[in-house]
This record gives structure tokens, C-alpha cells and sequence, in this order.
């Protein structure tokens, strides 16, 4: 199952492992099954304290469970863990295995504390860069606390259960039987959301920390730039953000990231976070919901989160990216997870087989159409324009491909639906005003991206037309002492060397800013 390299490199880690468990497979005669015993025995061979048993009674099949003896640890993988979730498989290993998890001792024991049966289960794919995070965070939490209990399912091999649950985005999670959330968490919000009392706590730690020379807020690669100039230069700084990473973490193949030939967002952003915390940055994983700006030059600028907390700062750099544009059609938002999806790598294989449209023929359109079309029974492109605006080496794949039909020059006006999924489109022909529609199962939109900044609407801070923050050739917005950098400005060229060098050139901004004020 496993090549000679990944084996040398799992037997590296598994050395870790300080005290014996088991993996408890069930099995049956499929050819997912015997993919999965190989693996299983491949992982039995490359450490001694790990031994494997083949009589396990879950009625999903393939799937295995790591116990210690004589405990129940409550962790089960549902399907073949490879992917993106070789990585979650990994660290199971070692955390059942007695190897410390990389977590606060706070956090420790907040989720040791929890009570009550929690049993989680979350639908997941292989090629979705958002699940791995989920599901580590939740294996974690059941490897911890008796209480709680998670299964991993790969969607793509348990269709009946995605069918019957309606599971049409991932990460998809439920918890005991009743849907829970979707989409990418973090662990602290996961945690916020069964312990009611951790947020209150989390602003009461939030709203005693005494003022920063330089908060960034946003944690893409504008904001990791920043943070790391800020606090290279000594002055006191602080990171404000929702996730580590922002839009590269659903960004797959990087391939113009300058002496790198090669990587995938993920792991940028696991990279961006692990340089980050090299340096002494007070990291806060918050939503900004509102900026007060300082009354006078020289004062304190106030940040106001989702939780109701509030950080102050002598400057601010403001790196909140952007999000996947929406159609804003009748339907979109009722449908969005249950059909309506924005993520091709995470969604597309729970569409296998079935017919899709892909909205937007540029680059991400394009692209997203050549994937899904490997993935599913058909798929339709539909671009307003009279002509798709994406390189001419991905327009010819495209057009080689036997699955695909191309539709231009036409204008998405609703998501139709049957009031629990999406079954089709309405679209108008634009030269000849003639309405049509299509039947499909899953619509992956394509649009482009727009600013976040609708948290700035009261801030004074000035916008662009398009919502984008306007800023002087130092990163400095309209209001003195609050810069801004990457995919949030009106800097164009929306590329992560881009934005890393602007978080930069903001960070330099700003330390030059309090050197003379």
C-alpha cells in the first residue's frame, strides 16, 4: 500500500510512539477493504507497539479504530485515510500512542473538562485541504476525553449515508446524529461552541491585554509577512485572526511561488503559522467586527471582536484578504451546501457521476471544470462574456475533454431547487434574452473573489468602489497609523508574493510611523 519513501518516513515518525495500542479493523470482501488491510499492515510492521486485529464489528466498512488496551478511545477512521487525511491518520497514531499533542495546557484541559456524550461525526473527502483541520481537532478531542467520541468518513465511499444526510459540502460535521456545523474549524472554535463558558473567558484574557505597538489582523500570507517584520523590529505585536492562512488554504497546486516550483496551500499556511510563532507575536484567533480608530494621532485604535472582546494598538495593519464572490441570484444562498458550492477540491467528490455546472470561465472556472470533470458525469461552463478570459492552455484542455460543454455569453439568473438540494439553473442567453435551463446536481461558483472589508463601513477608512482599502505607497490607509496590505487593498495583481511583500512593506510602515510619532 505504502511506497518505500512514505514507509521510511511514517517508520521515522512512529518511532515517537511510547506506549502500545490497536488498531481494530473491520472489514469485509470489497476491494476498498483489502486496500485498507494492506495499509493497516504496512503500519503494523513499522513499530512494535502497534499491533493490528481484524475482528472489529462496525457496521461501516472498511474502517478501524485506534484503542489502547482495555480502552475505547473513541476514534475511528471510516475509509482509507490517505490525501489530505494521511496526516490526520499520522497523528492519531502518534497522540493514541502516547506522543504529546502540539497544543496550550489550557486547551488540554478545556477539553478534558467537557462533559456530557459528544459524539461527532464528520463527513470528509481526500482531496479537501479544509477537512484535515476538523478532523484532527476532533480526533484529538475524543483521544482526551472519554466523553467524546469521532468518526472520520470518507463521503466518497459511504454514498447511501451522504445521500440520506443530505451531505453536499465538506467538512460536513454531526454531532450526536443532529448536524452541527460545516466547513473549516479550528479546534478553539470547536471548543467555543460545546464549552458556552469558553468565549467568555477567551474575551475576559482578551480585554486585559495591555496595548500592542502593532496589531495585524488577518493571518494570510500579507499578515504573516507583517507580523514577522513587526517582530523582528522588537516593538510589541499582536496577530488577529479568524484562520492561519486565509484564502491559501483552499488554494491546491502552487506552482509561481518563487523558489518553490511546488507546494500546496495547506501547507503554506501550516508554514506561514509555524514561522510566525518563531518570534514573540501575541496570536489571537478572533473574527474583527468593528474598528474604532484612535480619537487623536498618536492614540490607541481599538479592534472589537465577534466574541465581544476588544484588543488596543498604537498602529494596525489591516490584511483581511478576500472570499469567493457570490452570484447573489435567487436560490444561491438557500441552496449554498446543498448544491451551491465554492470549493471544486473540497466538494467535487461527493458529486461522482453526477452533473454539475462550473460558473466562470477565467482561470479558477477553468480550472475547477478540468478537475471536476474527472470526478463527475458531466459538466457545463457558463461564462458571461462572449469569450472565456482563461489561459489559452487551459481553454484547449478543456475543449479536449469529452464530459464538458461550454456555454457563452450567458447569465446565471437562479438556483433551482426542490427545497432540500439543488436539481437545476435558470440561465439567459444574453444576445438573444432567451431564458433556458439546465438540470443538474451541483453548481461550483467561479467568480472571483471580494474584499473583506464590510466590518470597515463605520471606520472612516476609505474604500474603493469595489470595497477594497485604499492605501499610499508606505501601506498606509486614510486614517494615520492604520495600514493595510494584500488581497484587501487596492493593489493590483492578487499573488501571494504579492501580498507577502506589501505585509512587509506595511510592516515597515508602520515601525517608521511610531518611530516618528
Amino acid at each position: 500500500m505504502l511506497d518505500d519513501n512514505l514507509k521510511s518516513q511514517l517508520k521515522a515518525y512512529l518511532q515517537k510512539v511510547t506506549q502500545p495500542f490497536e488498531i481494530v479493523a473491520s472489514l469485509d470482501d470489497g476491494a476498498k477493504s483489502k486496500e485498507l488491510h494492506g495499509l493497516l499492515k504496512d503500519i503494523e510492521s513499522l513499530c512494535d507497539k502497534i499491533s493490528l486485529r481484524l475482528d472489529g464489528t462496525d457496521a461501516r466498512k472498511p474502517s478501524f479504530a485506534l484503542n489502547r488496551p482495555g480502552e475505547d478511545t473513541g476514534l475511528v477512521f471510516a475509509g482509507i485515510p490517505m490525501g489530505h487525511e494521511f496526516t490526520s491518520l499520522v497523528l492519531a497514531l502518534l497522540q493514541v500512542g502516547g506522543h504529546p499533542p502540539k497544543v496550550s495546557d489550557d486547551t488540554i484541559e478545556q477539553i478534558k473538562a467537557l462533559e456530557g456524550a459528544l459524539h461527532f461525526e464528520t463527513y470528509y473527502s481526500l482531496s479537501c485541504q479544509n477537512c484535515p483541520d476538523v478532523v484532527q481537532a476532533l480526533n484529538l478531542m475524543a483521544i482526551l476525553n472519554p466523553n467524546v467520541r469521532h468518526v472520520a468518513i470518507d463521503g466518497a465511499l459511504f454514498q447511501d449515508e451522504v445521500e440520506e444526510r443530505q451531505v453536499m459540502s465538506v467538512p460536513s460535521i454531526f454531532l450526536n446524529g443532529e448536524p452541527f456545523d460545516q466547513g473549516r474549524m479550528s479546534l478553539e472554535q470547536i471548543l467555543a461552541k460545546v464549552d458556552t463558558g469558553a468565549a467568555k473567558r477567551e474575551a475576559a484574557k482578551l480585554n486585559e491585554k495591555d496595548p500592542f505597538d502593532v496589531l495585524v489582523v488577518g493571518g494570510g500570507p500579507a499578515g504573516a509577512a507583517a507580523a514577522i517584520y513587526a517582530a523582528r523590529k522588537g516593538i510589541r505585536t499582536g496577530v488577529a485572526a479568524e484562520r492561519f492562512g486565509g484564502q491559501v488554504l483552499d488554494t491546491m497546486a502552487i506552482e509561481n511561488f518563487i523558489s518553490v516550483p511546488y507546494t500546496e496551500g495547506p501547507k503554506l499556511a501550516a508554514a506561514l503559522e509555524e514561522h510566525v510563532k518563531q518570534y514573540e507575536a501575541d496570536i489571537n484567533l478572533q473574527r474583527a467586527v468593528k474598528l474604532v480608530p484612535a480619537a487623536d494621532q498618536g492614540g490607541e485604535h481599538e479592534v472589537v471582536f465577534e466574541s465581544g472582546a476588544s484588543l488596543k494598538s498604537r498602529t494596525l495593519i489591516l490584511t483581511t484578504g478576500a472570499r469567493w464572490r457570490e452570484m447573489n441570484v435567487p436560490g444561491e444562498a438557500e441552496y449554498r451546501n446543498k448544491g451551491v458550492a465554492y470549493c471544486p477540491h473540497c466538494d467535487g467528490p461527493l458529486f461522482k457521476g453526477k452533473r454539475v455546472a462550473v460558473i466562470g470561465g477565467g482561470n479558477s472556472g477553468v480550472e475547477a471544470a478540468i478537475d471536476l470533470a474527472g470526478i463527475v458525469g458531466h459538466v457545463t461552463l457558463i461564462e458571461f462574456m462572449d469569450e472565456m478570459r482563461a489561459d489559452a492552455v487551459l481553454q484547449k484542455k478543456l475543449r479536449s475533454l469529452p464530459n464538458v460543454e461550454i456555454i457563452l455569453g450567458a447569465r446565471t439568473t437562479e438556483v433551482n431547487g426542490d427545497g432540500t438540494r439543488v436539481t437545476g439553473l435558470t440561465f439567459e442567453e444574453r444576445a438573444s434574452g432567451e431564458i433556458k435551463q439546465l438540470e443538474l446536481e451541483g453548481i461550483f461558483v467561479q467568480i472571483g473573489l471580494v474584499p473583506n472589508t464590510e466590518w470597515l463601513t463605520d471606520s472612516s477608512i476609505e474604500l474603493s468602489q469595489r470595497g477594497e482599502i485604499v492605501i499610499d505607497e508606505r501601506g498606509m490607509t486614510s486614517v494615520p497609523g492604520i495600514f493595510a496590505a494584500g488581497d484587501v487593498t487596492t493593489v493590483p495583481y492578487k499573488q501571494i508574493v504579492i501580498a507577502m511583500g506589501e505585509g512587509s512593506k506595511a510592516a515597515l510602515g508602520a515601525f517608521d510611523y511610531l518611530i516618528r510619532h
